[in-house]
C-alpha cells in the first residue's frame, strides 16, 4: 500500500491536542428474524491524540459494534465517523491504513509463525522485506515474544497470541490502535501483564481504544472513559471525574435467605440514598452516606424473619459509577 495522504485533524476542545477519532450522532441498526435491532444509538464521542481511551459497558452493550463503525467493519445506519481527519464511510482505505485493530478472537495465520505474521502484516502495508523483518524482530523483543519467534499461533498461550496480535497490529506503526476486550479469557496474572505493555505504548505516546468490561482494567489504563448501555452513552469523563458525578459514592448489596423485606423500599425516601434495587432476595443501595445502611438492612432481615446470606459494601470506585449508570453489574 502506499503511503495515505496529509489530512488536517480538528483540534481538541480548548486548544487541546487534536482529536485522532471524532463521532457524531453514530446510529446502528441489524434487520434479525425478531425484526429490526438498534444496537447503538446515537453515540457521540472524541479521542485525542496520544490519549489511552476507554468504552465501557456490560455485554451487548454496543461497544464492538461502535468499535465496528470506526475501524470500517461496520457500516453506520446514520451519523458521522473520522478517524485521523478522515470520514470512516467515504475513505475506508485511507482509514485502514492509519489504523490497528485488535478483535476479541484469534485471528492469526495458523500457517504462518509468529515471525512470519509480523512480516507478512508488513509487506502488505508496503514495507520493503527488510524493514519488514526488522520491524518484526523489534516487535517480537518488545513484547517479550522472540524465544516463540517459530511458533505457530495454535503453539502459543492465550496471552502470548494476544501479545501476538497486537504486535501484527503495530507493524505499521498506526496512529490509532483498537482493541476490542483485549483481555477477556485470559488469567489474572497474564491481564496484568499485558496491562504493562499497553502502559508502555501509552507513554510512547501510542493512541489507544479500548472497549472492556473489566473496571480495573479501565482504572489502571485509561485516561478517559464513556459508559455506554443500550447503544448509547450514559457518560464520558475522566475516571475520578466520572466517580465524582455518577452520584452514588457506596454501593451496599445485601442477599437474603428469603424475599427481601418490604421495608428496605422506605431507603428510597432520604436524601442520601441515589438508588434502592430490589430483585427477589437481593437489595443494593447506592448511597452518598453509607454509614449505617448496612445494619439498617440486616436489621430489617431480621424483624422479617429472614437471614443475611451475604453481604458486601463496594467503596467509592469506577465500579460503583458504573453500577450507578447501568443499573447491574455485568450481563450474560
Amino acid at each position: 500500500m502506499s503511503a495515505p495522504p496529509e489530512v488536517p485533524v480538528d483540534t481538541g476542545p480548548d486548544g487541546g491536542p487534536p482529536m485522532a477519532v471524532r463521532a457524531v450522532g453514530l446510529h446502528k441498526t441489524f434487520s434479525s428474524a425478531r425484526g429490526e435491532v438498534k444496537a447503538v444509538q446515537g453515540v457521540d464521542l472524541d479521542v485525542a491524540q496520544g490519549e489511552f481511551f476507554g468504552l465501557l459497558g456490560p455485554n451487548g452493550a454496543g461497544k464492538s459494534t461502535t468499535i465496528g463503525m470506526l475501524t470500517t467493519l461496520v457500516v453506520p445506519t446514520a451519523g458521522r465517523a473520522e478517524v485521523c481527519g478522515l470520514d470512516v464511510t467515504k475513505s475506508p482505505v485511507d482509514v485502514k491504513r492509519r489504523i490497528g485493530m485488535v478483535s476479541q478472537n484469534n485471528t492469526l495465520d495458523t500457517d504462518l509463525d509468529a515471525f512470519e505474521n509480523l512480516e507478512f502484516r508488513g509487506r502488505f502495508f508496503g514495507m520493503g522485506r527488510k524493514d519488514a523483518r526488522r520491524r518484526a524482530d523489534e516487535l517480537l523483543e518488545m513484547f517479550n515474544l522472540t524465544d516463540r519467534r517459530k511458533g505457530k499461533p495454535m503453539e502459543l498461550s492465550g496471552g502470548q497470541a494476544k501479545r501476538l496480535m497486537i504486535c501484527r497490529a503495530l507493524v505499521h506503526r498506526p496512529e490509532v490502535l483498537f482493541l476490542d476486550e483485549p483481555t477477556a479469557g485470559l488469567d489474572p496474572q497474564t491481564r496484568v501483564n499485558l496491562w504493562e505493555v499497553l502502559r508502555k505504548l501509552q507513554a510512547d505516546g501510542q493512541t489507544t481504544v479500548l472497549t472492556t468490561h473489566y473496571m480495573e482494567e479501565a482504572e489502571a489504563l485509561c485516561d478517559r472513559v464513556a459508559v455506554i448501555d443500550h447503544g448509547r452513552v450514559l457518560a464520558m469523563d475522566t475516571v475520578e471525574g466520572l466517580k465524582t458525578s455518577a452520584g452514588a459514592d457506596t454501593v451496599i448489596t445485601v442477599t437474603y435467605d428469603g424475599p427481601a423485606p418490604e421495608g428496605v423500599a422506605a431507603l428510597r425516601d432520604r436524601e442520601a440514598i441515589g438508588k434502592v434495587e430490589i430483585t427477589g432476595s437481593q437489595v443494593r443501595v447506592f448511597a452518598r452516606e453509607s454509614e449505617g445502611v448496612l445494619g439498617e438492612l440486616v436489621a430489617a432481615g431480621a424483624a422479617a424473619g429472614v437471614g443475611v446470606t451475604d453481604a458486601a459494601q463496594l467503596r467509592p470506585s469506577l465500579e460503583s459509577a458504573f453500577l450507578t449508570l447501568t443499573g447491574r453489574e455485568y450481563r450474560e
